[in-house]
């Protein structure tokens, strides 16, 4: 039997407004019908649940199978996301078993153990990992497909201006403007266009058997490798607190991604800096909520030499 979390249903209905509400009336209806249809006996959610945005839980099949189902809510990215894990088909990430389209429900390999990639002390062994499972994701997209670019994520900024009335809000104002050039400029030089994960973090990272380590969530986009390292690079912070300190293991982080991807390091390095503004206004945007942790990231991205 399927457990659903009070604090996921709070989360849910705050963050999906009018669509989460009856999303949430259908969700048993919806774990019901996985359990019929796949023969599944769920376990309890896992940890996170309370706080995810979609209901997202291990079981197990008749035949033994251990598995993880995800319910997609209502924000629009299950094409997306089933489309990139049928193209990656087990390749650095976990492996799609079966979906329903109806519902917008994945049946997803379970990888064990499952620790994330945030567990390894080492910041150097943990970038080393992530590394290695990036490059196992880049590959090219036939026509057609469904993902968006890395300048569609880039309007985020024309939406920032229009929300300050052309001001620049919480931001300090060159920090903004220089993320905005630099999106601007490395998105109309990228030359290599390839399916990204998307948000290739430290959580997204899990331990498994069949790999050392494999992807999970993939967001779905286009554009260009050095990208992809943002996300990497602006989560599982060092103390902020010690500026000097955290400008060295970033530096570290882009040093070692650009020579272990063979990526040219200023791109990598302007990559992030520019996604760390963009990732604030994103939480701005769905949450209301200003991340200062965030902003200080973003500032000693923009502290390291280029």
């Amino acid at each position: 039997m399927f457990i659903i979390p009070d604090d996921f249903v709070r989360n849910v209905s705050a963050f999906h407004g009018d669509e989460g509400r009856p999303w949430i009336e259908r969700l048993r209806t919806i774990l019901a019908n996985c359990e019929q249809r796949w023969g599944l006996t769920f376990a309890s959610p896992f940890e996170y649940q309370s706080y995810a945005y979609h209901y997202i839980a291990p079981a197990m099949r008749s035949d033994g199978t251990a598995v993880v189902v995800k319910v997609h809510a209502p924000t629009g990215e299950f094409i997306q996301e089933a489309e990139a894990l049928r193209i990656y088909d087990g390749h650095g990430m976990a492996r799609l078993l079966d979906y329903d389209l109806n519902d917008e429900v994945l049946m997803l390999e379970r990888l064990e153990p499952g620790t994330p990639l945030s567990d390894v002390e080492d910041d150097d062994k943990a970038t080393s990992n992530a590394a290695g499972v990036m490059r196992q994701l880049w590959r090219p997209v036939a026509p057609g497909h469904p993902f968006p670019s890395v300048s569609d994520w880039g309007l985020g900024f024309l939406r920032l201006r229009q929300h300050y009335e052309g001001g620049n809000g919480p931001f300090p104002a060159a920090l903004l403007e220089e993320a905005e050039t630099l999106f601007a400029e490395l998105s109309t030089s990228m030359t290599e266009l390839v399916l990204l994960h998307g948000d290739l973090h430290h959580e997204n990272i899990l331990a498994a058997e069949r790999e050392p380590w494999l992807a999970i969530d993939p967001k779905g986009l286009i554009g260009e490798p050095a990208y992809e390292t943002g996300a990497l690079l602006r989560n599982r912070l060092p103390d902020l607190r010690d500026a000097p300190q955290a400008v060295r293991v970033l530096t570290r982080r882009v040093d070692l991604l650009a020579e272990m991807l063979d990526l040219d390091r200023g791109r990598v390095r302007d990559w992030a800096m520019a996604q760390a503004v963009l990732s604030v206004w994103w939480t701005i945007e769905d949450k209301g909520d200003i991340p200062e942790d965030g902003l200080k990231c973003a500032e000693l991205l923009a502290a390291i030499k280029r």
